[in-house]
């Protein structure tokens, strides 16, 4: 005998009802919804998308802009970097150091440093400046330190103050020196212009003539296809690396007596594109050719104390050839031995052992990689 359950009309009934209870019905009064689609809006430009900019703490000096910090135990320094600013704030009259780097600042206008005639050392480094007006620097007449690396600048600023002993203006955009960007600048000493797009056209002919008391040029990470032929002549380092440069003029070095650091890394210089004697210049005491195509060990001036050779096509290297005296003499002065102490070779087609020749002649080498 099966067990079966029965359901009764009724109770079905009774049942779908309450399911048909539960569903939600129009609220009376409010009629449905016609509301159209947001429509969306253009993306906030510049600078209404930086964060806002982060105020310094109280200040016991009342002419400390806001955004800065001015240390008590050093009044003529004004700290703003890191805060977001888009403009420079009003300098205070007492201020020599001013750090201004790190922010998002695009235009150098003269007004806020009306007061600050005695600025010593500007830094805005890794800004977005894209623009100088040519009245900043009347402002500041005394200025001896420029920093405008990491910037959007397309050419070098005009009308620099003739104070200056350092500009740094490496990583912008600059394709084109003006002619008189340098003129008077006696006192300048070191001038970086890395990483920029500087062909061999920017560099015109008197570009660099007033630059007589300049130590360092940095021309290194540009488009140049030819060595500089209007570098000061007094200058001790000359960094050219990671450019396009095939050959040297043959006595290129003799007309700079106190050259002595020469870099000239990432180029496409061959044995064909360097004269034989080039490099035999007395003053010359670091010399960089890494990374290009040398198949052999260049002649060099025997008080060279560091060469780098490494990642070349070398695949010898004879000591005999490049002694400047016969490797076997017991009969010199120790101030006539070659003073190379350091020798990189690695990354060519060479490998141990070292050979004897060289051993023998470079009898100061404390250091050879291969």
């Amino acid at each position: 005998m099966k067990a079966g359950f029965g359901y009764s009309p009724l109770l079905v009934l009774l049942l779908l009802g309450a399911v048909c209870g539960q569903r939600p019905r129009p609220r009376p009064g409010r009629p449905p919804s016609t509301r159209k689609p947001p429509v969306p809006q253009p993306e906030p430009k510049e600078p209404t998308d930086f964060p806002p900019p982060i105020l310094g703490p109280p200040s016991v000096f009342p002419d400390c802009p806001r955004e800065c910090f001015c240390p008590p135990s050093f009044p003529e320094a004004l700290y703003c970097e890191n805060r977001n600013l888009r403009k420079v704030p009003t300098i205070p009259a007492r201020t020599q150091y001013l750090y201004i780097q790190n922010n998002y600042i695009d235009e150098m206008t003269a007004e806020p440093f009306q007061n600050a005639t005695e600025l010593r050392w500007v830094n805005l480094d890794n800004n977005r400046i894209r623009k100088v007006d040519r009245q900043v620097f009347e402002k500041i007449p005394n200025l001896l330190f420029l920093y405008l690396g990491r910037n959007n600048l397309k050419e070098v600023p005009s009308d620099l103050p003739n104070s200056l002993e350092q500009l740094r203006l490496s990583r912008n955009q600059i394709s084109k020196i003006p002619a008189s960007s340098f003129s008077k600048m006696e006192h300048l000493a070191l001038l970086d212009l890395h990483h920029n797009k500087l062909g061999d056209g920017a560099l015109s002919k008197n570009i660099f003539k007033d630059l007589k008391n300049l130590v360092q040029l940095n021309l290194a990470h540009n488009s140049l296809r030819k060595m500089p032929s209007n570098a000061p002549p007094n200058i001790f380092q000359l960094f050219l690396d990671r450019n396009n440069i095939e050959d040297i003029p043959k006595d290129y070095f003799q007309k700079f007596p106190n050259l002595a650091f020469v870099r000239l890394n990432y180029n496409q210089l061959t044995d064909k594109g360097i004269p034989k004697k080039v490099f035999n210049v007395s003053s010359l005491l670091d010399l960089h050719l890494a990374h290009n195509k040398l198949n052999n060990v260049p002649t060099f001036n025997h008080k060279l104390e560091h060469l780098y050779l490494n990642n070349n096509n070398i695949d010898s290297i004879n000591g005999t050839e490049l002694c400047p005296f016969p490797v076997m003499s017991t009969l010199l002065n120790e101030e006539d031995l070659p003073r190379l102490s350091y020798l990189r070779l690695d990354g060519n087609h060479l490998s141990p052992p070292i050979p004897m020749d060289v051993i023998m002649c470079f009898r100061r080498l404390k250091s050879i990689v291969i």
